[in-house]
Formats: C-alpha cells, structure tokens, sequence
C-alpha cells in the first residue's frame, strides 16, 4: 500500500497537542491522546516527535507566536515619543482580553519548563524575543526587568481573577523605566 503524502500532518498534531493542553491541561498531554485528537495514526505522533517534550516544544514555539504577533500588530515601539509604559500596559491589555484560553495555555506550556528542561530554551527565547523588541527603547537590562513585570502581572491577573487594571500595569512599568533612567 502506498504511504499517503500529507504534508500537513505535522502541523495538525502540532494544533491537536495545544487543544489537548487546552482541554486537559498538560497532564492530559500523550501522544494517543494528541493521535486521537489529530485524527492520525499513533506511529504518526511518534514518527514526527519521538518524545512528549518534543512535541512540547513545538507547541510552545506556536503558542509564543501569538503574543509576537500581537506585538507587532500594535506597533508603537519605532516612535520614541511613544509612552513605553503605556504601550506595554496596552499590550497586557489586549493580549489578556483576547482569547483566555490561549493565555492560560501559553503560561501552562511556559511553565512547564519549571520540570521539563527541553522547554527551557523556547521559555528563554519568548523572554529574549520581547527584551530583544524593547531594547531599542531601552538598555537591555531594563528589557528585561520590563519582561518580568509584564510576566508576573499575567501571571497575577490569571492565578487570582482579579480583572487586569491597566493604569496599575502602566505605573509600575514607568517606575521600572523611571528606575532605569535615574
């Protein structure tokens, strides 16, 4: 029997094991559950990531994308006179009042990287890839002290319910940059 060309398969399992995450939580996370999810054979998960981290990892990087995309769909940062703060407030905003879901799963998967050593390096590069879009704006250390903030205040906002309160996130984030400029 000849084997089926589906140059999309990897891309669908890809889609299935962030529903999976979505739906179950990591701990529902396995590749028959992702197989049956992707409505593909079980060899298929396996053929194309043979281990679960694998298959984290690139579900990771997809998710991370959306959060780039997000930025760079606001724009704001080219301008100098921009208010920083008030940008990056903004961006908490919009990204948070998107689709829940896909937040918590983007910090579940992020978080996984507390046990998952494989996902570290693509936690790191979401970390960097926002640094790296500030520091134009700002000295790299101030970057990333500006990534941490944005990180807890999402993290807060989505462990305690409280809604997101965007003059807060702005006045801590200009206290971060007042910080940094004095």
């Amino acid at each position: 029997m000849p084997r089926r060309h589906d140059p999309e398969r990897r891309q669908r399992i890809i889609d299935a094991a962030i529903r999976v995450v979505g739906s179950k939580g990591i701990a529902g996370l396995s590749h028959r559950s992702v197989a049956a999810e992707a409505d593909v054979p079980l060899g298929s998960t396996t053929y194309h990531f043979r281990t679960l981290d694998e298959l984290m990892v690139a579900a990771l990087r997809q998710t991370n994308e959306g959060f780039a995309k997000m930025v760079a769909s606001c724009g704001g940062l080219e301008d100098p006179r921009t208010d920083l703060a008030a940008e990056l407030a903004g961006w908490i905003g919009e990204w948070l009042s998107g689709d829940r879901t896909g937040v918590e799963l983007e910090y579940e998967l992020y978080l996984a990287a507390l046990r998952r050593p494989a996902l570290r390096p693509v936690a790191a590069e979401w970390a960097e890839g926002v640094a790296d879009l500030l520091s134009p704006r700002t000295d790299p250390a101030t970057a990333r002290a500006l990534v941490a903030v944005v990180d807890g205040i999402c993290l807060q906002v989505l462990l305690t319910g409280v809604p997101y309160d965007e003059e807060y996130a702005r006045e801590v984030l200009a206290r971060v940059l007042a910080g940094a400029a004095g």
